[in-house]
């Protein structure tokens, strides 16, 4: 009989697809493979952990514990961590919680399939175990990070970056768009840096363009693009390829030239404006998906002030707030003060998530009477779910259908805008599909 083994994956999409590929691998050894099961008949358990800030930390610390007492209950056999969190602090948690079995960095997914007593299969390196719905899957396109932002621990976890081959990531694109694959989501933690650690010079575009020309991928959604320096020849295949979806995830932070400088974000004021009306006027129509922080050291309120300015002048179409918090090693912990209470910091959060409520809202009555392509994600409350290619899964606008019409996910089809709230859309199917 197979083994069933459960894997439990916290934090970005970028976890996910490491956990999808050590799934794949599980699954083609003696296992029988579960993910994200709160069920004990897996009695082998992996948490896959996200150690990016403070709350992400402490969900991953909650998780690794409820699956001890699990196994202090002799519900499941084993347990093991891997991932951020634990390529962090596993020589503090080993002591801390002895009842896991063992703990891996991001790099040791060969080790995990060892240690659950598995074996490692190179050839098997690009397959995927989707936990997405097959119709859209996420494509990292490398790993690691040169940048080094102020506030942020991803290189001190991740560590610098590498780019995956062009090839490799053809073969795996196209592997997914066999499988039922329509939409890939681009991803990596800086995807405008793609290629140049590999040819010399960055290569963003010209990737884009070969996943363009795989039979069956109707839709590329660029994610975690970094501003500084943004490469043309995205750009250039954003306007040009109508597969690439008019959307960009784009994250500013900020906008007061002192916070950026703070921040080592290597782009200031005018250049961040500059940026965006270069990419409004190249590549009309587009949807901007930004994250900020707020409450970083040393932000006056003259500095908050022009980041209120900021999302009221240029109205994104989508937008999250972070407030900051301090990660030990990280230039900002090692050189600056914490000196934003904590109270001002989600008094600010909440001023500029109600600020861009009312801006969510009217870009959405904009859409009323419009008629858009959408992709159906399934079914909920007797409505069709679907989105645009201004919506990414999960995070953005959905679309919702009133018909009792059976259409699978993944389905592409024509609907007019009827009805508008704060972030969802609703619609009905047009005659053609």
């Amino acid at each position: 009989m197979k083994r069933k083994i459960n894997v439990v994956t916290l934090g970005c999409a970028k976890n996910r697809v490491d956990s999808e590929h050590l799934m794949a691998q599980l699954r083609h050894d003696r296992f029988e493979v579960v993910y994200d099961s709160d069920s004990t008949d897996a009695k082998i358990v992996v948490v896959n952990t996200c150690g990016f800030i403070g709350d992400a930390k402490q969900e991953s610390i909650d998780t690794i514990l409820s699956f001890v007492a699990a196994k202090n209950r002799g519900e499941i056999e084993r347990l093991f961590v891997m991932g951020c969190l634990s390529e962090r602090y596993k020589e503090e948690l080993r002591p801390e919680i002895p009842e896991v079995d063992d703990y891996f960095g991001v790099r040791d997914m060969a080790d995990v399939v060892a240690a659950v007593g598995g074996q490692w299969r190179e050839h098997l390196a690009g397959e995927r175990m989707l936990t997405t719905p097959r119709h859209y899957a996420y494509l990292k396109i490398s790993e690691g990070c040169d940048r080094r932002c102020g506030y942020c621990a991803i290189p001190l976890i991740r560590g610098r970056h590498v780019s995956v081959p062009m090839d490799a990531l053809v073969a795996e694109a196209e592997k997914l768009a066999a499988g039922g694959t329509r939409e890939l989501i681009v991803i990596a933690q800086d995807t405008t840096y793609y290629g140049l650690d590999l040819y010399g010079e960055r290569k963003l575009g010209e990737l884009l363009r070969r996943l363009c020309r795989i039979d069956g991928i109707e839709w590329i959604r660029l994610h975690y693009a970094y501003p500084a320096s943004f490469p043309q020849d995205a750009i250039d295949a954003m306007r040009d390829e109508p597969k690439i979806c008019k959307y960009l995830d784009i994250p500013f932070q900020h906008i007061s030239d002192s916070q950026l400088r703070s921040m080592r974000r290597g782009i200031d004021r005018a250049q961040t404006y500059a940026l965006i009306d270069k990419l409004r006027s190249e590549i009309p129509g587009i949807a901007l998906r930004t994250t900020l922080l707020t409450g970083y050291p040393d932000e006056s309120e003259a500095d908050f002030a022009e980041l209120m300015e900021f999302v009221g002048r240029v109205r994104f179409e989508r937008l999250g707030v972070f407030a900051y918090s301090e990660e030990e090693g990280t230039y900002s912990a090692q050189r600056l003060s914490d000196n934003v209470p904590e109270k001002t910091k989600r008094l600010r959060v909440e001023r500029l998530m109600e600020l861009q409520n009312g801006i969510s809202r009217e870009l959405n009555m904009q859409r009323l009477g419009t008629t858009e392509r959408v992709i159906v994600d399934g079914r909920e409350d007797g409505l069709l779910v679907a989105r645009s290619q201004f919506d990414s899964p999960e995070v953005d606008t959905e679309i919702l259908i009133r018909t009792p019409q059976e259409l699978a996910p993944g389905t592409m089809c024509t609907v007019r805008i009827t009805q508008a709230d704060d972030y969802d859309l609703y619609a009905t199917i047009c005659d053609e599909i």
